[in-house]
Order: structure tokens, then sequence, then C-alpha cells
């Protein structure tokens, strides 16, 4: 049976007092992710101890390969979800971007929290703004999706393989003869780097990653202890806009490492989705914004998706696949 304390006009949460497991990768963005939301269940149920449990997933393993060539589908998640599954941990902690358009069963998003800014940024060496850097400038990132919007908008700049955590790639901007980086604002934000920023892309230039700056806690679909203990960190507005997000992504049958973007915003209960896709190359790019409710944000993120599939999307993804196969 559930129990509360009352502390002055606080009630606090007992239910089940124990031990809560969260998964979670190592690097230093991933533990800072995860100790956020510890954080968080430790001061709305601070009867709990809240413990992380670091696990190595696939994308961590290998850091010489292009991520899209790896496989991109659950690259970063999914030794965490089966960990999940199996019960070795009570929750699961993770970058929403690297969440694959299809979860597995028995689990579930449990919580979206308050989303951080979802830009790109670039980090140039000479300071130089993204439209200042010279021709056969060299750009580092290993995202397709980048690389796509890069190209598309500088056909005269070079992209070049970026792989390696957040400071890592921060470092090889200064070792590996690069002239400029690209990375997650978000990332480069929560690790207290922002003062490396030179510039925010502007979405006409860089639309982000879908999920990009939120955080996704996963739970098991038949844990409603966990679900009541977690719900308190989910934030509507950021959560509707994410499954929209999503729901485009999935309508394309996306993973993580195509060349698939989308950005939604709320005014006034109006969703707003914006969603691109291109070739490798960027020569070719589809794009297009459509509106409705907030409360029909998924809806619309499929009815995005069927629009750019009727323009040809289908055709580019599979070309893509091919190439990076």
């Amino acid at each position: 049976m559930d129990e509360t304390v009352k502390t002055g006009s606080i009630k606090i949460s007992t239910i089940k007092i124990g031990t809560i497991k969260i998964g979670t990768r190592g690097s230093k963005l991933a533990l800072w992710q995860a100790n956020w939301v510890k954080s968080a269940l430790e001061e709305k149920h601070p009867l709990h101890v809240v413990e992380l449990v670091i696990i190595k997933t696939k994308g961590d393993k290998i850091l010489d390969v292009p991520l899209a060539k790896v496989g991109g589908k659950g690259l970063f998640v999914k030794e965490i979800e089966e960990a999940l599954i199996g019960g070795r941990i009570d929750l699961a902690v993770h970058s929403m971007k690297d969440m694959p358009a299809i979860i597995p069963k028995g689990l579930c998003i449990g919580a979206v929290p308050e989303r951080e800014t979802p830009e790109d940024i670039l980090i140039s060496k000479s300071g130089a703004l993204f439209s200042e850097l010279k021709p056969g400038a060299r750009i580092g990132t290993s995202s397709l999706r980048r690389g796509a919007q890069l190209l598309h908008a500088r056909p005269d700049i070079y992209v070049l393989p970026l792989r390696g955590n957040l400071e890592t790639r921060i470092r090889k901007l200064e070792t590996e003869n690069l002239d400029a980086i690209i990375l997650a604002a978000a990332g480069v934000k929560r690790l207290g780097f922002e003062d490396r920023i030179t510039e925010y892309l502007r979405e006409d230039v860089m639309l982000p990653a879908v999920g990009q700056g939120a955080l996704c806690i996963e739970i098991r679909e038949a844990d409603p202890i966990i679900f009541s203990i977690i719900s308190g960190l989910d934030h509507y507005e950021t959560r509707a806009t994410v499954l929209g997000e999503r729901a485009f992504l999935n309508r394309l049958e996306g993973g993580c490492q195509v060349p698939i973007a989308a950005h939604g915003k709320i005014d006034n209960n109006l969703f707003t989705l914006t969603g691109l896709v291109a070739d490798v190359a960027g020569t070719t790019v589809i794009k297009e914004t459509i509106s409705g409710p907030v409360d029909s944000s998924e809806a619309i993120g499929v009815k995005l998706g069927d629009r750019l599939l009727s323009l040809g999307a289908g055709e580019i993804l599979e070309t893509v696949k091919k190439e990076i196969h």
C-alpha cells in the first residue's frame, strides 16, 4: 500500500522504501544526466536510496568507426535496456536523441524532464562563424544529419569523422587538424564548456536531431511503483514536443544515425513541427513544416512523415542505408 509522510504542508512519498537503481552510460555527460535525475529523485523521495549502475554500450566500445557504419539503432541504449528488462536496474537515463524510434516490448518512456536548448553549436579554432570559415575548411562530426546539412549550406567545406565523448571531441579540434567541430548545445552547457561556443547554429542552417536536448527516463511498463516515483519529473510540453518528433522519426522508420532531423515548438497551445530528410552529400534536402493542437503532436509527427515520404524521402533514406552498409 502507498504511504505518505506529512512534513508541514508537503507530502513526501515513501512508496516502497528501498534502493532505486539507475542504469547509465559512464561518460561524463551521461553521468551528469543520471546524477541530475538521482538528485531530483532524492529531493522528492528522501527515504529512498538512489544509486547509479554504469553499463558500457556498444557505442562506447567501438570508437574508431563512424557511428552510421556500426549499426545505428540502439547503439547507446541496447545493453542498458537489457539490464532494465532483466531487472538489474529499475530505470534508465538516456539522451533522448539516442533512443531508437521503436522501444523494446515491455519498456516505455516513463518521464521526459524539461528540455535543455535543442540547438547544435559550432566551436571553431579561429573564432570564425560558420559563414566565415574559409573554403576547404575541415569540420568534424560523425553525424550524417549534421554532415548533410553542413554540406548543403557550404558545399565548399569538408566534413570529417569525429568520435569520442564530448571532452575528447573538443580536444580533437586542436589535435586532428580541424577548423571547427559541431556539437549539441545541451551537452556543452551541461558540462560547463559554454565559454567555448563560437556560434549557436540557426535552425535554417542546422535542424536538430529528434529529441536533442531532452532526457529519456525509461522504465518497465509493468512497474507502477517506479512510474509513480518518477512521474514528478515529467514535463508536459517537453513530452508532447518530443513524442511528436519521435512519431515523425518512427513514420520514416529512421534510426538515430541517418540524415533525419526534426524540431517541434509549442506556442499558445499550437504545436509546430519542422522535419527534414537529406542525402549524405547534402545535395538533396526535403524540409517541411506543419502545425496543429499540442494534444495531437504525435498525429502531427506522422502527418509530417507522410508528407516527406510523398516528396521522395523514402527513396533518399533507402539510398543512404545502402551507402553506409
